[in-house]
């Protein structure tokens, strides 16, 4: 039994020797075989980030000596360098770049490495892993847009990323204005995931400038883009005025002249105000209204100008271009008014002076028991039954106890009776002169009329003159309109419009009024209407002039009882004339 025992123990002992495996009975003769516990990344791991430290951990301690390139090893479509160290059990493989992405990797520990008392590894051992797509910054906005124009010249240059970034990557090397050739100055400031370049002087006009981002420009991992991101913008040409009216050094200019400037760009409307366009007479600032429309500034003063006055107008370098860019200096021009007071303007209404309503070859309609025709009479071409609602003198047409109008003159219509050939004969006369009258007052008779305000009426005071709505509509809806004479008893005011007449707006408190001031007459006030007039269908309200339109005036609307006056006349060549509760009141 002992001879046995001692053969076993002596095998023992040279399977040790020969291969340095781990006998606990025989410890202190040939130690431990090392043996690797734990890698980082583990075997087979996917989406390893591109910055890994690749490490192996031993069950016991390591000769560092024998932890080296030859014993460490990772390859990926080829061997990689890197830079290897050893603490406690845990030998550390450091790439000197980043892996690439999408990749798979092998690491080695080879059999040369070594414990402490020189028992080597008994085999190799490899794993592998995978790196993964990483996500990388890019640019998802910028201001200005690519391809942007007109940017203005106090631009703050900014683009917006899709992750958090590395403020320090961003910097006057990553982050590039320029113009052509020439770099742009300026700060660089990262808030949030938006960078901005404040320039540190205005940009210059009408030029191209190019901004880049660099692949420098990292996020907090240290990732860069994966390539330079480029665009573009021209910034905003200074505005100028391209022409005024009154031109400068302009004479005989009418009292009643809207001034007007056009621009060459687009204007802020809200740099447009009684502040940068002003008007003077010598040193005496002239009241007026100013507005915007368009490209074009209009200052229409309060009161007429003065005869035989030089009057200066100014633009001020604080109006701007829509996109913030100012005027480059005062804008300043001069004109004189006329010398001589224009003569007066007559219309010859003939016959068609006598009619407070005429009503074409279409009729007359009176709705309500307060419509009177004082110092006038009524016609039309139509046959005496399309007058309703009326009497005169010694003939009723068609009233009804609840529409009963009173004429103070005379009633002219067609037959039947109470119409009569004679009848028929004053009326188609009055309708001719009416005509005439009409073709008078038309812009082809009466060219160069204004349009002081785009059409709308209501607010303004108006001198003398002729008016010509621009869009073909005129209203007054946003307050009276008042026409003032100055104290000329012949002042004469004509108003043109290619299409409507509209006074007024709906409901209880929607009548609007003319009113005439300094001596105004309504005798000299006409409105060329080349289709229909609605005179204050919500009731009440004062009109003035004689209105001639193509095709009817009506004035308010049934059941208001608010009587709707009429200083003038109320003339339709072809369509009906229709009143409710209406005084006509003939000049």
């Amino acid at each position: 039994m002992k001879i046995k025992n001692l053969l076993l123990t002596f095998a023992v002992i040279c399977i040790a020797l020969v291969t340095g495996c781990e006998n606990d009975d025989f410890e202190e003769v040939v130690g431990v075989c090392p043996v690797i516990e734990s890698t980082t990344p583990l075997s087979n791991a996917l989406n390893v980030p591109l910055g890994q430290v690749i490490t192996a951990t031993f069950n016991e301690e390591m000769d560092p000596s024998s932890i080296t390139s030859t014993s460490f090893i990772v390859t990926g479509t080829s061997p990689i360098a890197g830079t290897i160290t050893y603490s406690g059990k845990t030998a550390s493989f450091t790439p000197q770049t980043l892996l690439a992405e999408n990749t798979t990797y092998t690491a080695k520990i080879t059999t040369k490495a070594k414990d402490v008392n020189g028992n080597f590894l008994q085999l190799e051992y490899v794993w592998v892993f995978s790196t993964g797509a990483i996500l990388r910054p890019v640019v998802t906005a910028v201001d200005p847009i690519n391809n942007a124009i007109a940017v203005p010249l106090n631009q703050t240059i900014s683009a917006t990323f899709n992750m958090a970034m590395n403020p320090a990557t961003l910097n006057s090397t990553t982050f590039k204005v320029m113009q052509g050739v020439t770099t742009v100055t300026g700060t660089i400031s990262y808030t949030g995931s938006t960078v901005s370049f404040v320039p540190a002087s205005p940009l210059l006009t009408n030029k191209l400038y190019t901004v880049t981002i660099t692949t420098g420009a990292k996020n907090t991992l240290d990732t860069a883009m994966t390539t330079d991101y480029t665009w573009s913008f021209t910034t905003d040409s200074i505005p100028t005025v391209t022409s005024t009216d009154p031109m400068n050094n302009a004479i005989d200019v009418a009292l009643n002249q809207t001034v007007t400037a056009d621009f060459s760009a687009i204007m802020d409307a809200a740099t447009i105000t009684g502040t940068t366009f002003t008007l003077k007479q010598g040193t005496t600032t002239v009241p007026g209204t100013v507005s915007y429309s368009g490209s074009t500034a209009s200052f229409k003063p309060t009161t007429s100008l003065v005869l035989g006055k030089v009057y200066t107008a100014t633009i001020t370098n604080g109006a701007k271009s829509a996109s913030g860019t100012p005027l480059a200096n005062d804008y300043v021009w001069n004109f004189t008014t006329m010398l001589v007071a224009p003569a007066p303007i007559i219309v010859n209404l003939g016959t068609a002076a006598m009619f407070g309503a005429f009503g074409g070859n279409a009729g007359i309609t009176n709705q309500g028991l307060n419509t009177v025709i004082n110092n006038g009479s009524l016609g039309t071409t139509a046959a005496s039954t399309l007058v309703t609602g009326f009497h005169d003198g010694l003939i009723v047409y068609t009233e009804t106890p609840l529409n009963k109008g009173n004429v103070t003159g005379d009633i002219f219509t067609a037959p039947p009776a109470p119409g009569t050939a004679t009848s028929l004969a004053i009326a188609q006369k009055g309708l001719l002169d009416a005509n005439a009258a009409y073709l008078s007052i038309s812009p082809a008779a009466k060219p160069g009329g204004s349009d002081p305000n785009a059409g709308e009426l209501g607010g303004l005071t108006l001198a003398p003159g002729v008016y010509k709505s621009a869009s073909g509509t005129f209203k007054i809806s946003n307050g009276n309109l008042t026409l003032d004479a100055q104290g000329d008893p012949n002042a004469t005011w004509i108003f043109q419009t290619a299409s409507g007449l509209t006074v007024g707006i709906a409901g209880p408190t929607g009548a609007k009024s003319v009113i005439m001031i300094n001596g105004g007459l309504p005798k000299n006030v006409f409105w060329y209407v080349g289709s229909a007039a609605t005179i204050n269908s919500a009731g009440g309200g004062t009109m003035v002039g004689t209105i001639i339109a193509k095709s009817g005036v009506t004035f308010s609307t049934a059941g208001n009882a608010s009587q709707t006056v009429l200083n003038g006349r109320a003339i339709s060549l072809v369509a009906s004339v229709t009143m409710v509760n209406t005084t006509v009141n003939v000049p």
